[in-house]
């Protein structure tokens, strides 16, 4: 997310037909909107990695994944964002009012990076837990192999569920088994003694 640009006036539905003009992407809350910044090499190949899994794993099922050019709609929260990915089971997700954005996914995953990966621990997190079909929250690293997956319990809290390189993730909302080095797939990471000289 980048710096906010404050538009007087602008509500949700102004954003949304702005947005639908917009070369750039921006997340939207509260009457601004937010630039989105670009991912590395390593995001955006976690990101296909967990998308394809994903689409492999549910075809032919209720439900799909979504990669993070489609918007997800928090009404409550009076926010729009773009997850990395998030998977949504709800028959209202498929309508037509529903093509532009979704507003009732069962599990959303962020790819962590260092100019983001506060707000999607906190604020980001705030506003997905507003979604009450949401069930599990995944936050995966890109400089090591390690993601925190949160799961809502029975009574409505959120539990962490650390995971790393040899642990085979348990997506109990989308009944789904994936392990943790599958996402890594392709990544190359950088050595953290590596000194990158400059001219």
């Amino acid at each position: 997310m980048g710096l906010p640009q404050s538009k007087k006036g602008f509500d949700m539905a102004a954003y949304m037909a702005w947005e639908e003009s917009q070369v750039e992407r921006h997340e939207f809350l509260n009457g601004e909107v937010f630039a989105m910044s670009g991912g590395s090499d390593a995001h955006y190949t976690i990101l296909g990695n967990l998308f394809s899994l994903s689409k492999t794993a549910l075809r032919k099922g209720p439900c799909r994944a979504f990669v993070s050019g489609m918007q997800l709609k928090i009404e409550t929260a009076d926010a729009v964002l773009y997850p990395d990915v998030f998977v949504t089971c709800d028959p209202r997700d498929r309508t037509d009012a529903a093509m532009l954005a979704k507003s009732h996914p069962r599990f959303v995953a962020e790819v962590l990076s260092p100019s983001t990966g506060a707000y999607d621990r906190g604020r980001k997190f705030e506003l997905y837990q507003c979604i009450p079909e949401l069930q599990e929250y995944w936050l995966i690293e890109q400089d090591r192999q390690h993601a925190d997956l949160f799961r809502k319990n029975a009574e409505g809290f959120w539990v962490l569920h650390p995971l790393g390189p040899d642990d085979v993730i348990e997506l109990m909302s989308l009944d789904l088994r994936l392990p943790l080095l599958e996402l890594y797939e392709d990544v190359s990471f950088v050595p953290e003694n590596e000194v990158v000289a400059t001219i």
